[in-house]
């Protein structure tokens, strides 16, 4: 099938699904109901996530006899797992020790069948090699990126909208890049991003239903071993992979450790993120939700760019990124500082 009528089709499933889930959460009373935390203000449906999960999961089985059908089933299956447990926690709130298990579980699996990272490619720096370290370092990527995707889903457009983005950019390297040719991940990343371009029409400010922990962890799960997926043990896959995703590792990354050591409960609700500061500072969620999209996209640019060789793009990965979360969140505290300011005058 032509990708571009496969893109289509599955967006078009996508909105269709989104809309009956909606329907069905409404009824159900399957709510996200606000707190002085969130960032909505109205209850407001969850769950829609459940459209992009079944139609991932139904690209990946259409898929599979054109890759390693072993590999292919252990994702699949252990996705499957991990977007239960989702469901499950948007229907009945789990316990952190629960989910923790269950998604280890899940990553050690995922290790003994995919493999892990024995090396990983540092712009300017080349090769590390990691050993033995690579089975930990694995397990704490998949493991931590599963839940950072589920952090970062906060406010609306969002998750769905760096999910299209990524998984746009998985698909065009995977097309174009020789050691990433593999057609299991390019279908998969291609209905990633279709299918969450058809949850976006829903969930774009202002939103009529949430992604929920279903979809939000499916994808942080996905996101993690596509690398093990396209190259095995293959450092650029990994930093590849990072690159897609640097603006949710690099916000979920440094909030934690920043929380963790100001000894806050680090799994409690909170609105210490980037994307939520940018959001109270005074931006809509479109203007926050379409900043994370463009840096991904950029991002993506500069990931073909380092992978055929260019040197300036590596100094840019190196510097240039870090220093743009850097400016970003100064601009972000100065609004807060401005509006504390502000309303201190007033009262």
């Amino acid at each position: 099938m032509s990708p571009v009528i496969f893109f289509f089709i599955l967006a078009l499933l996508s909105c269709l699904g989104v809309w009956l889930l909606r329907r069905y959460a409404e009824r159900r009373q399957i709510l996200d109901r606000p707190t002085e935390r969130s960032s909505h203000s109205l209850p407001t449906p969850r769950g829609g996530g459940l459209a992009i999960v079944l139609l991932v999961t139904g690209a990946g089985l259409w898929s599979m006899s054109e890759a390693d059908w072993m590999r292919s089933l252990v994702y699949l299956l252990c996705g499957l797992v991990i977007a239960f447990l989702g469901w499950r926690d948007d229907l009945h709130s789990l316990s952190p020790h629960v989910r923790f298990a269950v998604q280890g579980l899940v990553a050690a699996v995922s290790i003994a069948a995919l493999g892990y990272f024995d090396s990983v490619t540092i712009p300017l720096f080349g090769k590390l090699q990691l050993g033995a370290a690579g089975i930990l370092i694995t397990f704490l990527w998949i493991v931590g990126l599963t839940n950072a995707y589920n952090f970062m889903d906060g406010i609306d457009g969002m998750a769905g909208g760096v999910a299209f983005a990524a998984g746009l950019g998985w698909a065009l390297l995977t097309a174009n890049i020789a050691y990433l040719a593999n057609s299991f991940v390019f279908w998969i990343a291609l209905a990633i991003a279709a299918s969450s371009l058809g949850f976006l029409v829903h969930n774009w400010q202002p939103a009529k239903i949430f992604m929920g922990d279903v979809a939000s962890t499916f994808l942080g799960y996905t996101f993690a071993v596509m690398p093990l997926l396209a190259s095995d043990e293959e450092g650029d896959a990994l930093m590849l992979g990072t690159l897609l995703l640097w603006t949710f590792i690099m916000d979920a990354g440094v909030t934690f450790i920043r929380r963790a050591v100001r000894r806050e409960n680090v799994f409690a609700a909170h609105r210490t993120h980037l994307y939520q500061r940018l959001v109270i500072g005074g931006y809509s969620h479109a203007q926050v939700s379409i900043l994370y999209i463009v840096l991904t996209l950029v991002a993506l640019r500069l990931a073909s760019a380092w992978s055929n060789g260019d040197q300036l793009a590596s100094a840019f990965i190196l510097f240039g990124l870090p220093l743009t979360y850097y400016m970003l969140n100064r601009h972000a505290n100065t609004l807060l500082n401005t509006k504390d300011t502000k309303g201190a005058k007033d009262s």
